[in-house]
């Protein structure tokens, strides 16, 4: 028997011609007998698309990732996802050994100095050698920062964490406005020059009854001769440590700021 294959129109026809004295043709099954394979190939189609999917989520492909956990903030917030992802334009910056929590504009980045020093007293603390001689931790240095790429420092948001004695609480300074106006004519105070003058602009408690914690969150401007800066600031003690946040930027980029600072303030929070 021959194989012939005719070029006719689609589906092609395989045809076995018979050598046979009567010289009929045998026509053979047309290509429809593959039509089985089809629901295997649409499945394999469909695995692989699935595939590919989840590996642009899992590289926030084009943004992706940040798209979908945007619907759900609460739910990405319980799974520590703002730590990887940018959800709704922030990152989350989760301090596991100070025990803070915050977000940050996606497009920020980590003060490289501060980073650096980090790492040398975990690798100081880690390490058998005795510690250089004169070496002390400076206790009002902030232990994270974070602000534009190539910025001067102007435009910033920062943590300072200060041991207090037991039993201190900023309740004892009294309501909202009283810790604020204490607070600043403590950085006014703390000014070498005399020319300095601050007004606090607003002022309001955050509770948190699980923990115990209150939060003061205060808006307030500090002006010299030479700077004029508006701050957004966040206090709290717990287990015998004052936590400051503070967001600032000049006074003339203020408006462009305003409600990144206050998102900023609003998602500090103490996990431990």
């Amino acid at each position: 028997m021959k194989l012939i294959v005719s070029k006719c129109s689609f589906p092609f026809q395989i045809r076995l011609r018979s050598s046979l004295d009567d010289g009929g043709e045998v026509p053979s099954p047309s290509l429809y007998q593959f039509r089985p394979l089809q629901s295997v190939f649409r499945r394999r189609l469909l695995t692989g698309a699935g595939a590919a999917s989840l590996i642009a989520i899992g590289a926030n492909f084009c943004g992706v990732t940040s798209f979908l956990l945007g619907f759900s903030p609460e739910a990405s917030r319980s799974l520590k996802l703002y730590a990887i992802y940018p959800i709704n334009g922030y990152f989350r910056y989760i301090d596991t050994s100070q025990g803070f929590e915050f977000v940050y504009p996606e497009n920020w980045l980590g003060d490289q100095t501060l980073l650096y020093r980090a790492a040398g007293d975990a690798e100081a603390e880690r390490s058998l050698d005795p510690p250089p001689i004169g070496r002390r931790k400076k206790k009002n240095e902030p232990v994270v920062a974070f602000g534009p790429p190539a910025s001067t420092g102007e435009l910033n948001v920062s943590v300072i964490v200060y041991p207090v004695p037991d039993g201190f609480s900023m309740e004892s300074l009294g309501g909202a406005e009283e810790v604020g106006n204490t607070i600043v004519k403590t950085i006014i105070a703390s000014r070498r020059s005399t020319d300095v003058e601050g007004k606090l602009m607003a002022a309001s408690l955050r509770e948190d009854a699980s923990r115990n914690i209150k939060y003061y969150e205060l808006e307030f401007v500090v002006q010299t001769s030479t700077f004029w800066r508006h701050n957004v600031a966040v206090c709290c003690t717990h287990k015998g440590n004052l936590f400051t946040l503070n967001a600032q930027a000049l006074e003339s980029a203020w408006p462009q700021f305003n409600s990144q600072f206050n998102v900023i303030a609003h998602s500090f929070k103490i996990d431990t």
